[in-house]
């Protein structure tokens, strides 16, 4: 039991303080759940209204001041924010559970999201010039308070991404963590927090029903960022339609990776991948749900993601061989178990396989080996659900018409890739995948954090391509003489 708590644990932020209150609930490590990482604020609902009224009245002042100036504080902050990144990495594995190579990668990123921000926002600010029949001009200015809601699986990138661009774009926030891993944020965030006026970042935590549905019916909230369930999602949407606030979500996913004939899956291509699927031990979006293999090479891929599968050592995300994590909660662990069972009992095959790191305390944590499917059909459960978990079915087809119909089968459509040799063929078939991006050979995320894009059907709301976001908080108007 580690009895030192992190300095913001049990708090809330308004307008720059720091605040304890008496109702908290524990945040359990899910490699030991006996462990109390800390404790996490239960906000009420009267908070929340004094949270959004320091945030309206920080608006006042930092909407009008200066771009330049944003910027500077912007790289002041993210220059601290990097000095601290290793004390915060240990927090990170320790209330969420990824492995420790990922938590850093998070956290260094969010470093490079808020130096890309800064330097962006220079460029994109300036008024654009349309040309015609008269002199107009595009002009832009910040909307208000911003409400953004983020989940416990990608909780840093996830929140950074949307919070940065938003008061560089001179909005004030006020920030809503997952209940079951807040710490961390709140943590960096108060880094941040320090650079900026009081009441420009703001952070309530609690219950996301009592919060989100505060937030979400508030006039003076003028947009709502949220990243989560597709159903969590709707209700927002039905929430804020009373005082049409701008929605901004990136929701569910059931990702298709599709491989064709001529696809070269050499040991890299095979970790890439096992990689696109086992991310963060499955818990990510836009990670593969669903692989489809053309016939000629389906029992190659099966062998050889097997075999891949059986490298992976599961463990507790501190110790340095562990390769993926537990899943962060129970509600989430029985989840995937139940649907494991369910899959195994329909007929299908279920390959478990993997490493125990210490199977001595195996039972202590949510721990879950990594499972490859076989013998699943397309309206299979498996197939047609987010799993969210490391539990993949791999499926066949026989042409490039049919698999397309089959990975367009989804509520779904946030991200997808094609696996051949062939380029042009890979462009056709993106033109026709139903997703907000497609990858070539891989199954990842951007390079370049300043781009994004959203999903298509239930997978989100709000097109989104570059400026770091930086449009979706903002209003533009036109200037004409």
């Amino acid at each position: 039991m580690i009895s030192t708590y992190p300095v913001i644990s049990g708090k809330y932020l308004i307008n720059g303080e720091w605040k304890e209150i008496r109702e908290t609930a524990n945040v359990i490590n899910p490699a030991n759940t006996s462990e109390v990482v800390g404790e996490v604020a239960i906000c009420s609902k009267e908070i929340v209204n004094e949270v959004i009224e320091a945030a309206e009245k920080a608006y006042k002042m930092w909407s009008r001041s200066n771009v330049e100036d944003r910027s500077a504080l912007m790289n002041k902050a993210a220059e601290k924010l990097a000095n601290i990144i290793e004390e915060n990495v240990t927090l990170f594995v320790r209330e969420n559970g990824k492995t420790l190579v990922e938590a850093k990668k998070d956290l260094l990123r969010c470093v490079e999201i808020m130096k890309g921000g800064a330097a962006e926002l220079l460029n994109w600010w300036n008024p654009e010039v349309l040309t015609g029949t008269q002199k107009v001009q595009v002009r832009r200015r910040a909307r208000g308070v911003t409400a953004v809601i983020t989940p416990w699986n990608s909780p840093m990138i996830l929140t950074f991404k949307r919070v940065i661009p938003a008061i560089l774009a001179g909005n004030t926030v006020v920030v809503k963590p997952a209940t079951n891993c807040p710490l961390t944020i709140m943590s960096c965030l108060k880094v941040v927090a320090e650079h900026f006026p009081p009441g420009v970042i703001n952070i309530v935590t609690g219950s996301g029903k009592v919060i989100g549905d505060t937030l979400c019916s508030d006039s003076r909230v003028r947009t709502v960022a949220f990243v989560g369930s597709t159903t969590t999602g709707k209700d927002i949407m039905k929430n804020s339609a009373e005082n049409l606030q701008k929605v901004y979500m990136e929701l569910g996913g059931n990702d298709p990776a599709i491989i064709l004939d001529d696809a070269d899956l050499d040991e890299e291509a095979i970790k890439r991948l096992k990689t696109g699927i086992l991310r963060a031990s499955g818990q990510v979006c836009s990670a593969i749900k669903r692989v489809y293999v053309h016939k000629s090479r389906y029992d190659e891929v099966v062998k050889k993601l097997t075999k891949e599968f059986e490298r992976v050592v599961v463990g507790d995300g501190i110790q340095p061989d562990a390769t993926m994590g537990p899943l962060n909660n129970k509600a989430q662990f029985d989840y995937v178990s139940q649907l494991i069972e369910r899959t195994s009992r329909s007929g299908a095959e279920v390959v478990t396989t993997g490493i125990q790191l210490n199977p001595e305390t195996w039972d202590k944590g949510y721990y879950m080996l990594p499972s490859i499917v076989t013998g699943a059909n397309q309206k299979s459960e498996i197939v047609q659900d987010e799993q969210f978990g490391p539990v993949i079915p791999v499926l066949p087809f026989t042409n490039i018409d049919e698999v397309i119909e089959l990975a367009n089968d989804s509520k779904f459509g946030l991200r997808a890739s094609v696996w051949t040799e062939n380029e042009k063929l890979a462009i056709e078939m993106a033109d026709r995948l139903e997703a907000g991006a497609v990858f070539h050979n891989n199954h990842t995320i951007f390079n370049d954090l300043a781009l994004d894009f959203p999903g298509l059907k239930e997978s989100g709301v709000s097109r989104e391509t570059r400026h770091c976001g930086l449009e979706f908080f903002t209003d533009s108007y036109g200037f004409a003489n």
